[in-house]
C-alpha cells in the first residue's frame, strides 16, 4: 500500500464505505477460481483483504489468468516479466484490464490500476474479476475451468425475425405504449376565458 497518512472528515467517511463493499467469501471464491484456472502450481493467500491485494498486485497473476482464458497461442499478454520495479508491475496491471477489456468486460466493470495497487477498492478490483469469470461462464468456449456455479450465466441477446407482413401489421396498430383514445370526448369541456366551475 502507499505510504500515507490517516484520513480524516469526509475523505475517512468516503473510505470507511468503500470498505465496506468488500466481501470475504467472494474473495476465497475468487482465490478458488484463479488457483484452478490458471493451474495448481499457485500458492493461495492467506485470508483477509490486505494478503489477496498482496497477491494480485504485482500483475503476474492477473496475466497469467486473462491468458488461461485464451487457446494456446493467441494469448493477448505475450510476456509476463517478473520484476520488482512498480512501473512494471503497473504497467502488467494495465494490461490485465486492456486484455480483460477486450475479453468482453464492460468498461464499467473494470478497475483503475491505483485500486489495487495503492488497496483503494479491492471491492472494485473483486467486481472486475467476477464480471471476467461470469463472462468466461456463459462463453462456454472450453477455456474456462472450476465450478460453473461459482459464476452466474450472463444473459445472451435473443433477435427475432420478423416477415414484411407482420411489420406492416404492426404499423398499423396503436401500442398500448402510447395510451388509449376509447371513451374520450370533449364533454364538459368550457371555452376559453369562462371560469371553472367547480362543486
Amino acid at each position: 500500500m502507499a505510504n500515507r497518512g490517516p484520513s480524516y472528515g469526509l475523505s475517512r467517511e468516503v473510505q470507511e464505505k468503500i470498505e465496506q463493499k468488500y466481501d470475504s467469501d467472494l474473495e476465497q471464491r475468487l482465490v478458488d477460481w484463479i488457483v484452478s484456472q490458471c493451474g495448481g502450481n499457485l500458492d493461495k493467500p492467506q485470508p483477509g483483504k490486505e494478503n489477496f491485494q498482496k497477491w494480485l498486485m504485482d500483475g503476474t497473476i492477473l496475466c497469467r489468468l486473462i491468458n488461461s482464458l485464451y487457446p494456446r497461442g493467441k494469448e493477448p499478454i505475450k510476456k509476463i516479466p517478473e520484476t520488482q520495479m512498480a512501473f512494471k508491475q503497473m504497467e502488467k496491471i494495465s494490461q490485465f484490464l486492456q486484455a480483460a477489456e477486450a475479453y468482453g468486460v464492460t468498461t464499467t466493470d473494470i478497475f483503475q490500476t491505483v485500486d489495487l495497487w495503492e488497496g483503494k477498492d479491492m471491492a472494485a478490483v473483486q467486481r472486475t474479476l467476477m464480471a471476467l469469470g461470469s463472462l468466461a461462464v456463459t462463453k462456454d468456449d472450453g477455456h474456462y475451468k472450476g465450478d460453473r456455479d461459482w459464476f452466474h450465466r450472463k444473459a445472451q441477446g435473443y433477435r427475432r425475425e420478423f416477415t414484411e407482413e407482420q411489420l406492416r401489421q404492426g404499423q398499423s396498430l396503436i401500442g398500448l405504449q402510447m395510451g388509449s383514445n376509447r371513451g374520450a370526448s370533449q364533454s364538459g369541456m368550457t371555452g376559453y376565458g369562462m371560469h371553472r366551475q367547480i362543486m
